[in-house]
């Protein structure tokens, strides 16, 4: 199925700055949820698309395989992160990058992605057990990119990352998967979340999502999934309150 493509207009792009700007007025603890934007649909998946698509250009100082200033444990998903039985990783300092790499506790935009590189942050931090039982106690101020939630709160136009356990508190879920419609999500508490982009055929057997993590390389993905492997897995299905 050949990329879907979902332009912003001016008018798209100013709302969405505006919604940005105005939730940018207050720090959102963990555990607490933020004011909501509104986001239409079209503009949630043009701003998945600038995640998928977005190139970068890293340098040797972008990349990081140890302990950083605060003690945080810090791995870059580049090239030379190949543990055995995990996803290797993919980005070469010195060459043109595609798609915003996977970081633990990331909710960057792509331009602050870059202005972070620039400054010597490092390019994204895989995830762990070791992060999962930290939650965001184990996540690294020195580190740039977006994780799975960060990347949907995005979308959906919030400049504060909402989590998978705080994701139903600003949601309503859905009946079933049949009721989903682009810009929805697929939520497992406390573990995963990815936005839905559409149905791939007529018997809803079979769905195109945007997501970033593991097994898929580390960065924003596009890509199908049976509906049965997510129904396997727990996912529930939600609608953002300020989708349009």
């Amino acid at each position: 199925m050949p990329p879907l493509r979902f332009p912003l207009s001016p008018v798209c792009l100013f709302a969405v700055a505006t919604a940005l700007l105005v939730t940018s007025c207050k720090t959102i603890q963990p555990g607490e949820v933020g004011p909501l934007s509104t986001v239409t649909r079209q503009e949630c998946l043009a701003l998945a698309e600038q995640y998928l698509n977005h190139t970068w250009h890293p340098t040797e100082k972008n990349r990081m395989h140890g302990i950083d200033a605060d003690g945080q444990r810090v791995d870059t998903p580049d090239h030379l992160f190949a543990p055995a039985g995990k996803t290797p990783g993919y980005w070469k300092p010195g060459t043109v990058n595609y798609g915003v790499p996977y970081c633990w506790g990331g909710n960057d935009t792509p331009e602050s992605f870059d202005r972070a590189l620039k400054a010597g942050k490092y390019a994204g931090d895989v995830y762990t057990e070791a992060k999962r039982a930290g939650l965001e106690n184990a996540v690294s101020r020195h580190t740039a990119g977006v994780d799975c939630s960060g990347f949907v709160s995005r979308c959906w136009g919030l400049s504060w990352a909402c989590s998978t356990r705080t994701l139903p508190k600003i949601c309503d879920e859905l009946p079933s998967y049949d009721a989903l419609q682009p810009g929805d999500a697929l939520n497992v508490y406390n573990n995963h979340v990815v936005l839905f982009a559409g149905f791939t055929n007529a018997e809803k057997s079979e769905m195109l999502v945007y997501e970033t993590g593991s097994p898929l390389g580390w960065r924003v993905t596009k890509h199908t999934v049976p509906v049965w492997f997510l129904k396997q897995q727990d996912f529930k299905p939600y609608r953002y309150r300020g989708i349009r």
